[in-house]
């Protein structure tokens, strides 16, 4: 078995993409795709969620639900909105995204090198996740939303991989938010076998967003036994160096007891504090921000105590040991309701709200975990903290899909 192989993906028709493509199932909360795809039948979120064409309130994880999304799959296939390649073939997936570009390959990956750890992880999963994800592939026998994984810089792959994408595109969509997403098919026999003896001869490949996805999938090919389509698991692979990880802030509900005045004298103990009179984008990995009692402050942390291991010294990590746990009480940020998460993509001004409201009384913004830091946690058979990496842009759902033969 190698490492990654080409498939025949289940696709958009030819100028059909624009109404089929959809963001990531697990990005949008059932209200909020229900209102995406109003107007929109041919939308890939009535195959990702389809709880959306139930009644409100219906359960998701219902097998209604999945039955549902099978019934759509073969509606949107039997209308010829969704065709399946003859052939099998590697796929050239390129993101534009805020005048930032990545160019990875779209293909399945060897389920075998996932179990032997070939194919890195860096996250816990969820059982709840990891059902809803094992019963829609079980329903509808395909894999639909592609394993987002990064490769280790190799200036040879991505030069087969930009020769195969210097032709006009067989799809060229700019989605709602702005991300372009462009796809060339390449079906040539020799550039195949060279893109597939290239990715055979890396030592390690490192799953950036996909989890439970992978997870899942791995559980169906245990379930089916045997070698067979359900053996490899659907997946876009981008060059590490082109990846963008956001920050992943903090924002807390109360101050633990203390005035903001008594929090910055117990900062001061572990970190340099310095008022600012702008808002603190972290310069480095050292840095933060805090927005407190409508001021901003710069935040750096004391040398002596950045450690020297994969995880230790992660931003998040330095940051929950010197100040979240001591200093506010927070031992479980997975289950404490007086914490919060908040994806850079909303900006410092969407921490700066947050305090203003009352709702929460500080935010903290981090550097943001850089994919070297990713990959020597994974290298190192670590796990990253929660809410550590926040990656944009995404891989639309409907773009590219895995029929299990």
């Amino acid at each position: 078995m190698t490492l990654i192989k080409p498939f025949r993906a289940l696709r958009p028709a030819p100028g059909r993409a624009a109404e089929v493509l959809g963001p990531p199932y697990d990005v949008l909360s059932s209200g909020e795709a229900r209102e995406r795809a109003k107007g929109k039948p041919w939308s890939f979120l009535h195959i990702s969620k389809p709880e959306i064409d139930l009644d409100p309130g219906s359960d998701p994880y219902s097998p209604a639900v999945y039955a549902k999304a099978a019934e759509n799959l073969a509606k949107m296939t039997a209308a010829g909105m969704l065709t399946r390649d003859a052939r099998p073939c590697y796929y050239v997936y390129r993101l534009t995204w805020r005048d930032r570009t990545q160019t990875g390959i779209a293909c399945v990956a060897s389920l075998a090198d996932y179990a032997s750890n070939r194919i890195r992880k860096h996250e816990l999963t969820t059982p709840v996740k990891e059902d809803d994800r094992v019963h829609q592939i079980e329903a509808i026998n395909a894999q639909t939303g592609p394993v987002m994984i990064g490769y280790p810089q190799t200036p040879a792959i991505d030069a087969l991989l930009a020769a195969a994408a210097s032709g006009k595109p067989e799809v060229d969509v700019t989605a709602d938010d702005g991300v372009r997403h462009q796809l060339w098919v390449i079906a040539d026999d020799a550039a195949i076998d060279k893109l597939t003896r290239a990715f055979d001869a890396l030592p390690a490949i490192y799953i950036a967003d996909g989890h439970h996805r992978s997870a899942a999938a791995a559980r169906v090919a245990k379930d089916r036994g045997g070698e067979g389509s359900h053996s490899y698991f659907l997946s876009v692979i981008f060059p590490e160096q082109e990846m963008t990880i956001l920050d992943y802030n903090r924002v807390l509900k109360d101050l633990n007891g203390r005035s903001p005045e008594q929090l910055l004298a117990e900062l001061a103990k572990n970190f340099t504090v310095a008022a600012s009179a702008e808002p603190v984008r972290p310069a480095s990995s050292h840095e933060y921000g805090l927005y407190l009692a409508g001021r901003w402050y710069r935040l750096s942390i004391r040398p002596e105590l950045v450690p020297n291991d994969p995880i230790g010294r992660l931003p998040i990590t330095m940051l929950t040991r010197n100040a979240i746990e001591p200093l506010f009480g927070i031992k479980d940020p997975r289950t404490d309701k007086r914490i919060d998460f908040v994806g850079g993509a909303r900006g410092l001004e969407g921490l700066a709200k947050r305090v203003d409201s009352g709702e929460m009384a500080a935010a903290f913004a981090l550097y943001p975990t850089q994919m070297s830091d990713l990959m020597a946690v994974a290298d190192a058979g670590g796990i990253m903290p929660p809410k550590s990496t926040w990656f944009e842009p995404k891989l639309a759902d409907g773009m590219v899909n895995h029929v299990l033969d």
